[in-house]
């Protein structure tokens, strides 16, 4: 994975080296013609399965993914106001200070 795909001439020489490549490529399947004629046979079924859901299914799997949702945003809106209060904070924080040092300043 990691190794370069121009291997390294350790003599270097006018002469390039040559860079291997696969010339071959598979293929696993064929495509079937679109002919209707009744003397054809049907096409063959293809190699994933389809998933299909029943209504059930279908609510729990739409319920479940708005349940994620709903839980990732509070999260993420937790978190959000967890900083903007921190950050008032320290903006009070900041103000208070300076304005205890601005009045030991003028006491002297």
């Amino acid at each position: 994975m990691f190794q370069p795909r121009i291997p390294v001439n350790p003599t270097p020489t006018a002469q390039p080296v040559p860079v291997v490549t696969p010339t071959t490529i598979e293929q696993h399947h064929t495509p079937a013609t679109a002919c209707a004629c009744p003397h054809q046979a049907p096409a063959p079924a293809p190699c994933r399965p389809t998933v299909q859901l029943s209504p059930g299914a279908l609510l729990t799997v739409v319920g479940g993914g708005t349940a994620v949702v709903l839980i990732v945003g509070a999260v993420l809106v937790s978190l959000l106001l967890a900083v903007a209060i921190t950050g008032v904070s320290v903006a009070i924080c900041a103000v208070v200070i300076r304005s205890l040092v601005t009045t030991q300043a003028k006491q002297r």
